[in-house]
């Protein structure tokens, strides 16, 4: 690939997104309109496979174990390696698109528009994958062990945030329900003749709080008490607690994961109770960033104005975790992130919903599908870039 070769496919891809713009922000803003739960995204799935298909893509719903899953592929007879723009597009509980995954979905969907109108000069394929159930579930390692990934060489997808990031700062995470049994009487009248289900599950909450105390600072425990029971007069007989345990990587993660388990259990011995743990069956690793991939998107995305905080400032703003993990261990993946609302608005705020929805969010549908389909175009055109992504990957997993 030479550069003016390039050159001119970026700038087709520019166009292309202007092209669409109105189609991506009207996109965006209706699947913030109506927010959806994971595993739940029903409207989204198909508000975005219809609008491909409106370009004659040829787009599968209920792919790889999930009903709103989703998936298109361009130039799918063509030889040479295949790139993937991930989408995800599920809400939160009562706070709706505090993550904007708005914006995650239509970035990969003008992404996938503007490649489509260049497939011709594109020595390889292209598919776009709708992926559930972000925020909670595991969508993509779900889709993983379905074979969602087989033969695809890397994978790209945007966040929104409060500050233009190379990479999402990440952690890993698993994900525990606790129900606690106990026996109801009168809380009253007959006391002696209850087990309080609350009980145990607050002596948890307590072992936990102190476990904190004695964990290392890239480790989280945090949850809720979903049920706490009926009434103040009778002694609840069920509660359920719902945490997130998080660490720095794989390793670590699976050493705490027992010490809150042994909390678990104190609130049983501790109350008389019965508890059962469910640990979910996916957990959320951290990202192993591609960085010539990675250095690659920031520059295409510096070029459309944006500016960049430095990669070793990252941290500062925190770190979360995603399902993202989990496809950048098993293939050269990016998770940059691109500024929709001011720094000091929080992912998970409910401000940060609005800003979604902002001018600032639209600006971001717009560079994000830009930037993406940059990338992703450079990526098929140059073996060098291939190259050097792939050799990158091979020695992270070595240190990792």
């Amino acid at each position: 690939m030479n550069a003016k070769e390039y050159d001119a496919v970026a700038a087709h891809i520019d166009l292309a997104v202007e092209n669409v713009a109105e189609t991506l922000l009207q996109v965006s803003h209706a699947i913030h309109g109506e927010p959806e739960l994971a595993f739940e995204e029903y409207f989204a799935c198909e508000l975005l496979s219809s609008t491909l298909r409106d370009v004659d893509l040829d787009v599968e719903t209920g792919v790889y174990s999930l009903e709103t899953a989703f998936e298109t592929t361009i130039n799918s007879e063509q030889d040479g390696p295949t790139v993937a723009v991930l989408a995800e597009y599920d809400a939160l509980p009562q706070i709706g698109h505090a993550c904007g995954h708005n914006i995650i979905a239509t970035t990969a969907l003008g992404a996938t528009l503007a490649l489509n109108a260049v497939a011709q000069s594109l020595p390889g394929r292209v598919k776009m994958l709708g992926t559930p159930a972000e925020e909670r579930g595991g969508g993509k390692e779900l889709m993983a062990r379905a074979g969602a990934f087989q033969g695809i060489d890397a994978a790209l997808m945007i966040h929104p945030a409060g500050v233009n990031l190379a990479t999402m700062p990440s952690i890993c995470v698993a994900e525990v329900e606790v129900v606690y049994h106990g026996k109801s009487s009168h809380a009253s009248a007959m006391p002696h003749k209850g087990i309080n289900a609350l009980d145990g599950l607050l002596l948890a909450y307590q072992a936990i709080s102190n476990l904190r105390q004695h964990i290392r600072s890239t480790e989280r425990i945090h949850g809720i008490v979903q049920e706490g029971g009926a009434a103040p007069n009778i002694v609840p007989d069920r509660t359920v607690g719902q945490f997130y345990v998080r660490a720095a990587n794989e390793i670590e993660l699976a050493a705490l994961k027992p010490r809150v388990q042994a909390c678990f259990e104190a609130g049983a011995t501790g109350s008389g109770c019965t508890v059962e743990v469910n640990w979910a069956g996916v957990d959320y690793l951290d990202i192993n960033t591609n960085w010539p991939l990675a250095k690659r998107f920031r520059h295409h995305a510096e070029q459309l104005g944006r500016e960049f905080i430095d990669d070793d400032q990252a941290l500062k703003f925190g770190a979360g975790s995603t399902d993202m993990g989990n496809v950048s261990y098993r293939l050269p993946s990016i998770h940059p992130m691109l500024a929709v609302a001011p720094p000091d608005v929080v992912i998970h705020h409910p401000d940060f919903a609005q800003w979604a929805r902002s001018e600032k969010g639209d600006s971001a549908v717009i560079d994000g599908a830009k930037a993406l389909a940059r990338t992703a175009a450079e990526y098929l055109l140059s073996p060098e870039l291939q190259r050097r992504s792939r050799d990158a990957f091979e020695l992270s997993k070595g240190l990792t």
